[in-house]
């Protein structure tokens, strides 16, 4: 017993912000921007909280399934950037959206959203669940130096989500782990002691970026065919492939190096959404099934990449 997904559901706010636009705000253009990342324009609050853009798409995703808040056993929330420390961004969109079940959150940044699919597959597992909610929401132009125009220019807030329900159609994953904040970090502030005395960093996206590209493609190429070999597939049985959102040259030379794939089936909307960290993948999952890409019995794999280092991969059956 593992699980099927039910309904998808998403959401972006209403700010668009153009290439052009940062152009105005740091030395940048649009010809740099899309030749090194790929992104033309993404999405960024203005009103809305990390809350509101999950509660949006967690409702999207329960009418899309046809699921009432009330039958939900279990709410997985996958964030970096939630509205409190406590209470975390499920237990929010299990108020607002009138649930009674438990709920937890997850900080595995980027990878966050597989990783929580991950962890609900278990209480599948044990039989314990019928229904859950997993649900990504990333503000993550709270997070981001706007004067540094290697990181500001790469993201975009937004959410994505889930409605899981019993089922055997996820297949295979892998989840890995290499600790250190070397490469990607995004320290915390935690400035009201008086009696602490070592120095506290800005509290804002530290990324290395070339390190983050070969780690990225490395892992992405291994965690893919790993996840195939597991569930049993090939490259031609492969309708689609949801890889993170994080730039468009690592995701071309992933699908370079994994020939057996078309790369067509590599889908992608970082153009027009950024790098929203978790919530990546679970947007563009829905865009893929609100547009009637996927079909039942289509197999998808899912790949993703981030701060930990983390990654994380999975095959499932629609």
């Amino acid at each position: 017993m593992s699980f099927q997904i039910l309904g998808t559901g998403s959401f972006a706010p209403e700010r668009v912000l153009t290439n052009d636009d940062l152009s105005n705000m740091v030395e940048t253009s649009d010809e740099w921007i899309t030749k090194r990342v790929g992104v033309k324009e993404r999405h960024v609050c203005t009103t809305e909280s990390n809350t509101d853009m999950g509660v949006a798409a967690a409702l999207a995703a329960l009418e899309n399934a046809g699921v009432k808040p009330q039958e939900l056993d279990l709410i997985i929330g996958a964030t970096i950037s939630a509205d409190s420390i406590s209470p975390g961004l499920a237990g929010m969109v299990q108020n607002r959206i009138g649930a009674t079940c438990p709920c937890f959150d997850m900080n595995v940044a980027c990878p966050g959203f597989l990783f929580a699919l991950d962890v609900a597959a278990g209480f599948f597992a044990r039989k314990v669940v019928k229904k859950v909610l997993v649900v990504s929401s990333e503000r993550m132009s709270g997070l981001i130096d706007w004067t540094d125009r290697s990181t500001c220019v790469i993201f975009g807030d937004g959410a994505g989500a889930a409605v899981l329900g019993e089922g055997d159609n996820y297949l295979s994953s892998t989840l890995s782990t290499i600790g250190g904040d070397n490469v990607i970090s995004i320290p915390t502030k935690w400035d009201n002691s008086p009696f602490y005395e070592n120095e506290l960093k800005k509290n804002c996206v530290f990324m290395a970026g070339q390190e983050t590209y070969k780690f990225a493609v490395t892992s992405m190429v291994r965690d893919v065919r790993l996840v195939m070999e597991q569930a049993g597939i090939t490259g031609d049985q492969v309708k689609a492939v949801i890889p993170h959102q994080a730039n468009y040259r690592i995701i071309n030379e992933a699908r370079r190096r994994l020939p057996e794939i078309a790369p067509e089936k590599f889908l992608m909307n970082i153009d027009r959404f950024g790098n929203t960290s978790s919530a990546s993948e679970p947007i563009l999952l829905d865009e893929a099934n609100r547009q009637g890409l996927l079909q039942r019995g289509d197999y998808v794999v899912l790949t993703a990449f981030g701060g930990g280092l983390s990654t994380a991969a999975s095959v499932i059956r629609w």
